[in-house]
């Protein structure tokens, strides 16, 4: 199979039809096909096109779900998984039409292995039902993308968050996992060991494929103690560009913050109004520290020397849990903030990752190119291992609108590549950067599709992403 196949993605109807009379019968009440659902099963949250699948089955076990991979693959039907519908680049939808497998119902924490620091569960579990889960054992799960997204859904993003600077991303916590692939056989790529050498890392190669190369069913992740001390507050810079150098000089000392985070001017004052905080109208770090009382207090003190070197501060910070709640609170709902700044318009969300010692210039670049082509367009990062978003504004009725929006998203792209950086730090490809990953990088993409034709001949799993 040729790339140019890969991205070619046409409706089967015999199949689909044959496919959704055996489905029904077998799942009943389970399987759905009305247009609500199934609008509710494709992309949503940014202006791409809602594309809906032609049905949406819930399994409750893996061998469900080699069922219904089995069937599609016989009637070669595409299939997407989905979890909780919370990706940012299409990654959901269905332009072939075909099967969606909601994994919701696959919600059961199998395993806890506090000796080990691991557990396993199903894909369905969201990281906040986790950590609930794991509160009185001292652990918990410390990737945190912002909203409270499924971990099968994660780990097919390979998503990250505002804990990555300290505790990385979904591929440096996924163990091992289990998937159904194309032809209907359910694969465990590893062992609970903490190392192996046996074999293809498979476990890697599945974190981050988005679906198209198979489902995932169960995970095995690595935990976390629960730090005896956090504490957190937020400092306030004359620029992003003093920011940003004291974010580089704080990773460059060694300093072990935990979480790091910069908005910029337009989206603090989104968050002041939204949230309602008493903090200076300026780009802001919105940080956190993790480990003893002695050490938060050494930290936060660090910092703020740091903070005073590039003219920020008064740093204020907290080691009081509501406080710090509120805190984070405000940065989680900083995509509504955003919103409100302009009612009845759509949001684009992108990200773009750089080397921390190309961030302050890159942000810089960025923020002139919002201000020439004016647009309203937020910035908020986790710029401790330089990954930053941004949120653009239009009115999805202008095409001249959404014609600037998608100029700026293309130069923003290409600036992070050109810096030796990547065009999407934790959203993926999906079907919205699509026409950037062969400019980033080359003739590796051609390797990507051989893996693709190699795994999914006939192009069911997910089909229309990445390529």
């Amino acid at each position: 199979m040729a790339l140019k196949d890969l991205r070619s993605v046409v409706r089967n109807e015999v199949g689909i039809a044959a496919v959704l009379g055996i489905l029904k019968q077998r799942f009943g009440e389970r399987f759905q096909t009305g247009a609500a659902v199934r609008q509710q099963h494709a992309h949503t949250t940014t202006y791409i096109p809602n594309q809906a699948p032609d049905g949406v089955a819930f399994p409750e076990s893996t061998g469900e779900v080699q069922e219904i991979v089995k069937t599609c693959a016989a009637h070669k039907v595409p299939v997407i998984a989905f979890g909780a519908g919370t990706s940012l680049e299409g990654h959901v939808n269905a332009p072939a039409g075909g099967i969606s497998i909601d994994t919701s119902r696959m919600n059961r924490i199998l395993a806890v292995n506090t000796e080990d620091l691991d557990c396993t569960i199903e894909p369905g579990v969201t990281r906040e039902d986790l950590n609930a889960h794991l509160r009185a054992t001292g652990l918990f799960f410390p990737i945190d993308p912002g909203a409270n997204a499924s971990l099968g859904g994660m780990a097919a993003t390979r998503a990250s968050g505002t804990n990555a600077v300290r505790y990385g991303t979904m591929r440096d916590n996924v163990i091992a996992l289990t998937a159904v692939m194309a032809d209907g056989r359910a694969i465990t790529t590893a062992q609970r060991a903490r190392k192996s050498s046996a074999g293809y890392d498979l476990t890697r190669l599945l974190v981050g494929s988005e679906g198209t190369l198979g489902v995932i069913t169960s995970l095995t992740l690595k935990l976390a103690g629960i730090p005896q001390a956090i504490s957190g507050g937020v400092c306030p810079f004359p620029s992003v560009e003093d920011a940003c150098n004291a974010v580089i000089m704080t990773i460059q000392t060694g300093i072990p913050v935990a979480r790091i985070e910069l908005v910029n001017q337009l989206q603090m004052k989104a968050m002041i109004a939204y949230s309602k905080l008493n903090y200076p109208e300026s780009p802001c770090l919105f940080l956190e520290f993790h480990g003893s009382e002695a050490s938060v207090a050494e930290q936060a003190g660090m910092f703020g020397s740091i903070a005073e070197e590039f003219g920020g501060g008064p740093f204020q910070w907290t080691s009081v849990v509501e406080e710090r709640a509120k805190l984070w609170k405000a940065r989680h709902d900083a995509y509504w903030a955003s919103v409100a700044l302009k009612p009845g318009h759509k949001a684009l969300s992108t990200d773009v990752c750089v080397p921390i010692s190309r961030l302050a210039e890159c942000i810089a670049a960025t923020e002139a190119d919002i201000e020439a082509m004016g647009l309203v367009a937020p910035i908020v990062g986790h710029v401790g291992d330089g990954n930053f978003h941004v949120l653009v504004l239009m009115d999805e009725n202008d095409p001249g609108d959404i014609e600037r929006a998608e100029e700026f998203v293309s130069r923003l792209n290409l600036r992070a590549i050109s810096m030796d950086g990547t065009c999407t730090g934790e959203h993926g490809i999906g079907q919205g950067k699509v026409a950037y990953l062969r400019a980033e990088l080359g003739d590796a993409v051609d390797f990507m599709a051989l893996v693709k034709q190699a795994f999914d001949p006939d192009n069911i799993m997910n089909p229309g992403k990445i390529f």
